[in-house]
């Protein structure tokens, strides 16, 4: 197998999308279009990965940057087309013989299993390969014109396509591989258009046709082809992306009560077996694992849910959290960088962040953590069976020993040792006949 480049095009100002945010930086899934298929390119195992941005997309380059520092980055001064776009490219690749794929940074569906028919093709029958697409509404696509020998001569841009043309079903995705030097070759003989003066790497079909190459054209599915270049077509490709997940999810074994209710985001792992209640919100990086049960209205970010856990309803777990096995977690708490033990428990209405839970501790209702004292975070350490008293208040740095209580209603700032009782609270005055006074004097004072 020759050598593999994959040049991915994002120059493209993505006006229609009505946004100062670059385009391929709008996310699917929780993720941007541009880490989408950067993902699927990176899969292929290339051996060159390059990405075209515009000259000012300082935005964009940070986001490859923190993908992969082997990403090479080829500025297109101007945007003059996508022919202009991909012979940017040239000069890092002007000793490069293998095969080249272009991708495009706003088509975030493509497959790894598609690309690689792209090149076994080149490989084997084709010098040209163009991936094409049936659909049923063929009107804004360009189309794909064959031969009477099969052999595919030209694209067909919509708006130049003739009544007979306009018939054709098969369309272009506008994904394409070949050899580098020929592709560079054939870019470097397109004429600009004489309107916009761009440069098409469309035209390089016909071009390659009339000169004796091989043209092929390669089949997937259409939903693969999906760009996005305005809003509704991100919301189009959000609700493709989360259906996709759910019947994944569904397929391997997870159990989800409403599914059209649960959202996903690019790199959810659930386990088979484990059980999520309608409208849970997952966010980047969470775990699930079998046996958890993540309960309605609950948002998870950056966690990982173990065995036989429960979370929710109503909770928020935010990164760096781990729930223990058969941990339980319920109604309005949040955790925040908390690592709670086994069996462990915080049940109603508290919040905890910077915390270590031990095993067995229970929580109890109102307690909060105060780990940040304005400039800094501080780390609560709470021992194994300790029972922490409701509307607890721990300033943190401090420690709750093995098996300690604190008294409901406690405002702790030193350490606990292990099995003691700490009660931080005023001394319980009453003053009998007071509120039959209050209000006698009070009623007075309305007449």
């Amino acid at each position: 197998m020759s050598p593999t480049a994959i040049l991915i095009l994002a120059a493209g100002r993505g006006s229609r999308m009505k946004s100062a945010h670059p385009k391929v930086l709008h996310e699917v899934g929780g993720a941007s279009l541009l880490h989408h298929v950067l993902a699927t390119a990176r899969d292929m195992k290339p051996d060159r990965l390059l990405v075209v941005t515009g000259p000012n997309h300082e935005t964009i380059q940070a986001e490859l940057r923190r993908f992969d520092s082997s990403v090479e980055i080829v500025i297109q001064n101007e945007p003059l087309g996508t022919g202009h776009a991909v012979a940017a490219a040239q000069p890092l690749l002007k000793n490069f013989c293998g095969n080249m794929i272009v991708l495009y940074g706003d088509t975030p569906f493509i497959r790894r299993e598609t690309l690689s028919s792209l090149i076994d093709s080149g490989e084997a029958e084709s010098d040209v390969t163009i991936l094409g697409f049936e659909t049923k509404k063929p009107d804004p696509y360009g189309r794909l014109v064959f031969g009477e020998k099969g052999q595919l001569t030209k694209i067909v841009e919509a708006k130049d396509a003739n009544e007979s043309e306009r018939q054709i079903s098969f369309c272009n995705s506008g994904v394409m591989s070949g050899k580098v030097p020929l592709l560079f070759d054939l870019i470097g003989q397109v004429k600009p258009n004489p309107i916009t003066q761009e440069l098409y790497l469309t035209d390089i079909i016909a071009m390659a046709h009339e000169q004796g190459l091989r043209c092929q054209a390669k089949t997937c599915q259409e939903a693969e082809t999906l760009g996005i270049n305005c809003a509704s077509e991100l919301s189009a490709a959000e609700s493709v992306f989360q259906e996709t997940m759910r019947q994944q999810a569904v397929a391997l074994g997870v159990i989800l009560m409403a599914p059209h209710t649960v959202h996903f985001s690019y790199d959810t792992k659930l386990a088979p077996g484990c059980i999520v209640e309608p409208y849970v919100v997952f966010g980047r990086d969470v775990k699930v694992d079998a046996r958890a049960r993540i309960c309605s209205f609950s948002h998870l970010n950056g966690c990982w849910i173990k065995s036989g856990a429960t979370v929710g309803p109503f909770a928020r777990i935010r990164p760096k959290t781990i729930v223990g096995t058969d941990g339980k977690v319920g109604n309005f708490v949040e955790l925040k960088q908390v690592e709670l033990g086994k069996q462990a428990k915080a049940n109603h209405l508290t919040y905890l962040g910077n915390t270590s839970v031990g095993e067995k501790a229970n929580i109890g209702a109102g307690t909060i953590t105060c780990n940040y004292d304005g400039k800094a975070k501080h780390n609560t350490v709470i021992g194994k069976h300790a029972f922490i008293g409701s509307d607890s208040i721990l300033v943190a740095p401090i420690e709750i020993g093995d098996g300690a209580i604190t008294a409901a209603g406690s405002t702790l700032t030193t350490d606990v040792p292990s099995d003691a009782l700490a009660i931080a609270r005023p001394s319980q005055s009453i003053i009998k006949g007071f509120a039959q006074r209050f209000f006698g004097r009070w009623r007075s004072s309305k007449k």
